[in-house]
């Protein structure tokens, strides 16, 4: 059945599109953060062991909440690693070692590149789709990533 909440199909598609390239970042950057939890090592292991796990609980959150925003206009999100590869524009591949501080500025680099993109894309929502659900939604995501950047950003000093 066809969501009838007034918006034209044709947005609800372009938005539920935009929403699965949204759900193809934090789905990599989720499980970049529980690599980063599982494969920590140095003498700060135990304090960023925890640290990783509340980020991804988080981020695990976020998966979740924009799938079921997807759902709510009426279509069906990405839900395969296949999907998320294809539609995402971070890489999964880690670039640094397996101590805090690699980690910590890879996933603060996905954060700020995902930040960018919600700000780039975030007017079109209310303005060319006429979806200021999905436009205050976003609003709400960039502030839970500015504050996670936020927190891995003061790890580094």
């Amino acid at each position: 059945m066809k969501a009838n909440i007034g918006i034209k199909e044709e947005n609800l598609a372009a938005v539920a599109h935009s929403l699965g390239k949204i759900l193809a970042d934090e789905f990599v950057l989720y499980t970049k953060t529980r690599k980063a939890h599982w494969n920590v090592v140095g003498p700060d292991f135990h304090s960023k062991h925890l640290f990783f796990e509340a980020q991804y609980g988080e981020l695990e959150q976020i998966v979740d909440d924009v799938a079921e925003r997807i759902r709510t206009l009426g279509h069906f999100p990405p839900a395969s690693l296949k999907e998320y590869l294809a539609l995402t524009h971070l890489t999964e591949e880690s670039k640094g070692k397996n101590d805090s501080v690699s980690f910590i500025k890879e996933l603060l680099e996905d954060h700020e590149s995902i930040l960018i993109h919600l700000r780039e894309n975030i007017d079109g929502y209310s303005e060319a789709f006429h979806d200021e659900g999905t436009s205050d939604y976003i609003t709400g995501l960039l502030q839970t990533h500015e504050k996670m950047a936020w927190m891995l950003r003061s790890h580094l000093g």
